[in-house]
């Protein structure tokens, strides 16, 4: 490339240069991300509002189409406020997969609800404070943790209820869910780390909150089931993934542990492993919100390179030779899809790959939204919403002659387990019985 500038265009008048076309500014310079352009792909089909689980049970909701595009174009106008309705928004999510125009509606929807708590939501109200806790969950997680089954009884009291319920706004209809007396973290630190070594076959574990502290359980059965075909397990620091935070509003919490995820996974990705996470609203956010929202180095390497644990093996081994051949003993499942697997395209994989093994019968309950979406069902406001969208998964489930349920998702097992009193499993859980055997047969509890 030369450096020498560009010359003058001489066959342009001189004196026409004082006449040359200045447009009007309208509307002011962005001072934030601009999202704009993509509102103005929207033509108003309204898929996404048909599409929309809270809309289809609650009339008062607009919907997506006004929380996303609508909104923003309306944004043109300084004076006009983030609607209120955007808090009740559950970021399913399924407004992106709908949408035929590829309108980056999510986006739009935790931008809105990020500037709407900024700008809107009192820091002093209870409201505010319910929400901060509920989004981070991890820190609740770390303190209970240190004492699992005093924490327990205690959160399990009518008394710890009732108090949750008439001074937080968190609804006495749902169980808090139970901690391990041991974390997976602690668990692997006993267990000495990994046990195969192994720089041509190597992953990195995103086990997220719930996998750490609830059910160590599914962390380690995927610990067994890579190990079984000869991959290096690297359990790099890490904190929330944050999708709890953007359905908040929250961005601000969303963003310190994106400071620490990113950095710590993309150093596992230079020394050569993927990143492989159990729960698909972890994957959904390390690969999709976290380089909508966040201008971070190497946001996009840790996207590229995050994959669900099922997706990955099933792209990288031969699940289906591996399987030939395997059992389980097993109750039948109704597999329920979450709305983040769908949207990354996963929702048929578990009950594809389970059906290779012997004795077990996973019935598919349909694409119904479970309803809770994290923390959305937690708050008594919602709490009524949340069961109505879940309806037609309960009835499905019910109906499936199955024992028990089937997801990736942890809190809609929550859902599942509340609306239908089924215990549920996670996939990697039947995988690792059918390929090494149980926890104790395997030795790796």
């Amino acid at each position: 490339m030369s450096d020498t500038a560009h010359p003058p265009d001489d066959q342009v008048p001189e004196d026409e240069d004082e006449d040359e076309f200045e447009p009007i500014q309208v509307f002011s310079e962005p001072t934030a991300m601009d999202l704009r352009p993509g509102a103005d792909n929207c033509y108003k089909c309204s898929t996404c509002d048909t599409n929309c689980p809270v809309a289809e049970v609650d009339d008062e909701f607009p919907g997506p189409k006004f929380q996303g595009p609508e909104q923003w174009r309306l944004k043109r106008q300084d004076d006009t406020d983030i609607d209120d309705s955007i808090m009740k928004c559950s970021n399913c999510m399924r407004c992106d997969d709908a949408c035929p125009s590829e309108v980056p509606l999510s986006q739009m929807h935790n931008t809105a609800r990020g500037e709407y708590v900024d700008t809107h939501m009192s820091k002093r109200s209870i409201e505010y404070w319910r929400n901060r806790l509920l989004s981070n969950y991890r820190l609740m997680a770390h303190l209970g943790s240190k004492v699992p089954r005093l924490t327990n009884f205690v959160m399990g009291l009518r008394v710890t209820k009732l108090f949750n319920e008439k001074v937080l706004g968190i609804t006495s209809e749902r169980e808090f869910p139970e901690f391990a007396t041991e974390t997976f973290r602690q668990w692997w630190r006993t267990r000495g780390g990994a046990r195969v070594t192994n720089p041509d076959k190597r992953i990195a574990y995103f086990h997220g909150c719930y996998s750490n502290y609830n059910t160590p359980e599914v962390g380690k059965a995927l610990v067994r089931v890579f190990e079984h075909f000869g991959y290096e397990v690297l359990v790099p620091d890490q904190r929330c993934s944050g999708t709890p935070m953007y359905a908040n509003g929250m961005l601000g919490d969303a963003r310190r542990a994106a400071e620490t995820n990113v950095p710590e996974l993309a150093a596992a990705i230079d020394d050569g492993a993927d990143v492989i996470a159990s729960c698909t609203s972890c994957s959904m956010s390390l690969r999709q919100e976290y380089p909508e929202l966040f201008d971070l180095e190497n946001v996009e390497t840790v996207s590229d390179n995050t994959w669900d644990a099922l997706e990955y093996l099933r792209v990288h081994e031969d699940l289906e030779n591996a399987l030939e051949g395997t059992a389980v003993d097993h109750p039948d499942v109704a597999y329920h899809a979450p709305c983040h697997a769908r949207n990354q395209g996963l929702d048929g994989q578990a009950v594809e790959v389970l059906s290779a093994i012997d004795g077990i019968d996973a019935h598919d309950v349909g694409d119904s939204c479970s309803g809770i979406s994290g923390t959305y069902g937690w708050k008594d406001e919602n709490y009524e919403t949340s069961m109505a969208i879940g309806e037609e998964m309960f009835e499905h489930m019910l109906a499936s002659e199955a024992d028990t349920g089937l997801t990736e998702c942890p809190t809609c097992s929550m859902q599942m387990e509340h609306g239908t009193g089924y215990s549920i499993s996670h996939p990697l859980e039947i995988l690792a019985e059918a390929l090494v055997g149980d926890a104790s047969e395997a030795g790796a509890a």
